[in-house]
């Protein structure tokens, strides 16, 4: 998502995968300057360390065991909610939110397509 809550990668994972595996090949769109907002399940020493070799930064709610404590601000976290409401937004069309298409790449398409609609809203209310 970028700063306006629109997406900018869109990848299915099964059910029972973890996020933090999946979330290697989808920070190629972090830049240098940018702060990646992710809850608890993007907390690894890897994934800050990859920003951090990128000239980016990480604001990851930590872990409640970790030993060592991480920078984490409060307030910027709470952005995140607009991830959430992307996918709030995204179930209102009904073949994504009924998951009307089995195959995995038709669904991913459906996803894409809903999400192409959100980007037009968007960009027609800020005209």
């Amino acid at each position: 998502m970028d700063a306006c809550g629109l997406p900018i990668v869109l990848k299915i994972t099964e059910g029972q995968a973890h996020d933090g595996r999946s979330a290697q090949d989808m920070i190629d769109t972090v830049e240098r300057g940018d702060v990646l907002l992710a809850d608890r399940a993007y907390d690894s020493n890897a994934l800050r360390q990859t920003l951090a070799a990128r000239g980016a930064r990480a604001n990851v709610k930590p872990m409640p065991n970790r030993v060592a404590a991480l920078q984490f601000n409060r307030r910027l976290y709470r952005k995140r909610n607009l991830v959430e409401r992307f996918f709030n937004k995204i179930k209102h069309y009904r073949a994504v939110a009924t998951r009307y298409d089995k195959r995995d790449d038709n669904f991913l398409t459906s996803i894409k397509l809903a999400s192409i609609r959100i980007w037009l809203r968007f960009n027609e209310s800020m005209t």
